[in-house]
């Protein structure tokens, strides 16, 4: 055979073995990072007792400067997050030095003390499962950081392997054999989101550039990576701690001066060596509207109030990297364009879970042949991946409504419930008859999620939660479908199929 005949299979089987192996991460970092998309509405929707109000951040500043204060008076730096009328609670990170570890704490806007909402990870474990998969935080992201350029390896080597990938946006033969239908399924997914996953995928790697690829900035910098920062326009140039205490201003009366000098109120505060003589406050603005993910800063003497530099402008390379960021995130988007999204991202779970389960149906042994250990394994965690995870998020928010409110540790009890269920679902996939194993652990998942509804209408039951309510439902719906499908014997498909080919 010739090079480049070899060439395309190859490709084939690059792209199978590659997306096999990676295949699980994926396939939760996709749904997670789907859902991340609506954070904040997640969020609002998990602490039911905050509601829309004006705040004053300044106030709301002084008082959590207070509380860390009290709670950390030796801290190497604060980070304070201002509230907004949409997310009225103050957050704030703490830490002794940037090795961690780091601290973390919601507040009361008015009193700086922990806030009286519901204790609850909220939008945010979702958010950070996605790039640190509830790991150690460098080990989740060395790992998905190798999962994407997988990923990303899988992609180029699919669109090599396809000669007809026009053609498969329009081929959907469900009426065919099984291993027919889910490859065309699979070319239909991958195909439709196509430029969408290869930007995600590409932007991801980006943002765990820094730590994929430290060579050039530990080669040009060494030991003073914030060097790299101010040069590069993210952030304003600080000062080292002199080592004498003194008293600083109120961090509500930076944010007035940020807000003169700033032309709108700054979106956090972040200081540097509170309590000391040259403790700097940080202003960190809200970034312009457009890719880049850019933010203005202003830094000041906590002491005196005077402005002691800004972040230069950025660069290309600077504003090029931003962009990326910008992408990945999303923060630029419209209403539409994060619905559409939203949709993108469903269809790269998709394109996974079709892919993995592609893989069993073309090697599944003829007749009565036994099924190998192998195959029965990625059968095993297919079912427990595809039907587990979504199962472990109906369980998260289904635990927000039903735990007691004055549960300790409540927040790590939804944590707990989201994996437990997962675990759950998983076995009753592994233990069951493999007829039964799809129907029943998704049919398990659209339960859930179609419990979430009446459990909040019970408890809460306010209208301004019937979107996420509505899409619950939407979910649940479609797991019901799959459900069915799936319970759909083989051989009738087989009928049909046999069926179509006599009468042609």
């Amino acid at each position: 055979m010739s090079e480049p005949k070899r060439f395309r299979p190859a490709m084939a089987w690059l792209h199978t073995w590659a997306g096999l192996v990676v295949g699980w991460v994926l396939f939760a970092v996709f749904v997670t990072g789907t859902a991340s998309y609506y954070k904040d509405d997640i969020s609002r929707w998990m602490r039911p007792e905050l509601r829309e109000t004006v705040i004053d951040p300044a106030q709301s500043a002084t008082a959590a400067a207070g509380f860390l204060a009290r709670l950390a008076p030796d801290s190497g730096g604060w980070l304070v997050k201002l509230p907004k009328p949409d997310q009225p609670l103050t957050e704030v990170y703490w830490w002794k030095s940037f090795a961690g570890p780091f601290h973390h704490a919601l507040l009361d806007p008015t009193t700086g003390a922990p806030t009286s909402a519901r204790d609850t990870q909220a939008g945010e474990f979702l958010y950070r499962f996605h790039f640190e998969l509830a790991l150690p935080p460098l080990v989740g992201r060395w790992i998905v950081g190798a999962c994407a350029m997988v990923l990303l390896i899988a992609l180029i080597s699919g669109i090599v392997t396809h000669r007809r990938i026009f053609a498969d946006f329009f081929t959907f033969r469900p009426d065919r054999s099984r291993q027919r239908a889910w490859l065309d399924a699979h070319n239909l997914f991958g195909v439709l989101a196509l430029p969408f996953h290869l930007m995600i995928t590409y932007t991801g790697l980006m943002t765990l550039g820094p730590m994929l690829m430290p060579w050039g900035l530990q080669a040009a910098y060494h030991d003073e990576a914030p060097h790299f920062y101010v040069e590069a326009g993210l952030m304003p140039k600080g000062r080292m701690p002199s080592g004498t205490a003194a008293e600083g201003l109120p961090l509500g009366e930076i944010v007035r001066i940020a807000g003169k000098d700033g032309g709108e109120l700054p979106e956090a505060l972040m200081v540097s060596s509170p309590g000391d003589a040259a403790a700097t406050v940080s202003a960190v603005f809200e970034e312009p509207h457009g890719l880049a993910h850019l933010h203005p800063q202003i830094a000041y003497d906590a002491v005196t109030g005077a402005e002691l530099a800004r972040n230069l402008p950025a660069g290309p390379a600077t504003r090029t990297a931003t962009v990326m960021y910008g992408l990945h995130e999303a923060h630029f988007a419209s209403h539409a364009l994060r619905v559409l999204f939203f949709l993108c991202g469903l269809l790269g779970a998709a394109t996974v879970a079709s892919g993995l389960v592609l893989w069993t149906v073309a090697r599944a042994p003829k007749g009565a042949a036994p099924e190998g250990f192998g195959l029965r394994l990625v059968r095993i965690l297919n079912v427990g991946t595809i039907a587990g995870l979504p199962a472990g998020i109906a369980a998260f928010f289904l635990a927000n409504r039903l735990l007691p409110l004055d549960l300790a540790g409540r927040a790590s009890w939804e944590v707990g419930l989201f994996f437990g269920a997962w675990v759950v679902v998983a076995l009753a996939g592994a233990l069951a008859p493999r007829r039964l194993a799809w129907p029943l652990t998704l049919g398990l998942a659209a339960a859930t999620f179609v419990a979430i509804v009446p459990a909040d209408l019970a408890l809460i039951g306010e209208p301004r939660f019937v979107p996420f309510d509505i899409a619950m439902l939407l979910v649940g719906a479609l797991l019901i479908v799959a459900a069915r499908t799936a319970a759909r014997p083989p051989s009738a498909l087989a009928r049909r199929a046999a069926s179509r080919v006599a009468e042609a």
